[in-house]
């Protein structure tokens, strides 16, 4: 028998129907790297199933343990606010442990590097190359401060310059648009300038970071299953469930 925790994928959830579609590929990814786990896929918002009916029916089906994974990039307002009030509603019967979100990660740096390769880069263009590290946006101070130190880090795996950038209008002052940073790193005398979205699904914020990136010379898909996504997804959810008391046989 498998007893091991079933892990629930919670997505954000959009009106763009690229996004479920990109969150089931990449919960496809998990399934066939780890196929002795049992993975579903709740949405908050906009999408089916919500995140309450997919705990409603792993509760009637007899489950009782759960790793809760927030698939977000960085711990702002969903992972602080919105998901551990969706879970405190859960059936009392289900034991839940909420997995840390997926950034900060050397792996998300991979994957990042990854989609600027399949986008035309090779190693060989790093120390010409500028960077625009384009994330969604946030005017969460935690948030802001992981994605400024995720530039930091990355400028100094060899490139010729990494700068980070918001998508969206809330952000604070002192972080650029794409289209700034685009501009900027131009300026800056890159020979050529990249846009690494930051996001792991397509939707109207990402959609603002393509805009944005018009003037770059390369713009990167969005992370979506690369298949680090799904190792980092995998790492979070054993480390959620290592507390976990293991069951005692007779």
């Amino acid at each position: 028998m498998n007893n091991k925790s079933v892990l629930l994928v919670i997505a954000h959830g959009s009106r763009d129907p690229r996004h479920a579609a990109t969150v089931h590929a990449l919960v496809r990814r998990v399934r066939a790297q780890r196929p002795d786990v049992r993975v579903e896929t709740g949405f908050l918002d906009f999408n089916v199933p919500s995140v309450q009916g997919v705990l409603e029916s792993l509760a009637v089906q007899g489950v009782r343990d759960v790793v809760a994974l927030p698939l977000l990039l960085t711990r702002a307002f969903h992972a602080k606010a919105d998901i551990p009030a969706v879970l405190a509603d859960a059936p009392p019967q289900l034991r839940i442990h909420q997995a840390e979100v997926l950034g900060p990660s050397p792996l998300l740096l991979a994957a990042l590097e990854r989609r600027l390769y399949e986008a035309g880069l090779s190693p060989a263009d790093k120390s010409s190359t500028g960077v625009v590290l384009a994330s969604a946006g946030s005017t969460d101070p935690e948030a802001i401060a992981v994605i400024a130190e995720i530039a930091r880090e990355w400028r100094h795996t060899g490139w010729c310059a990494v700068r980070p950038a918001f998508a969206s209008a809330g952000s604070p002052a002192g972080f650029p648009r794409t289209e700034d940073a685009v501009r900027e790193l131009r300026a800056l005398g890159c020979s050529r300038v990249a846009v690494a979205p930051y996001v792991l699904a397509p939707g109207r914020l990402p959609d603002r970071i393509v805009r944005g990136a018009a003037e770059a010379d390369v713009l990167a898909d969005v992370l979506g299953p690369a298949p680090e996504v799904a190792r980092v997804v995998l790492e979070r959810y054993e480390a959620a469930r290592a507390p976990m008391p293991a069951a005692v046989s007779a």
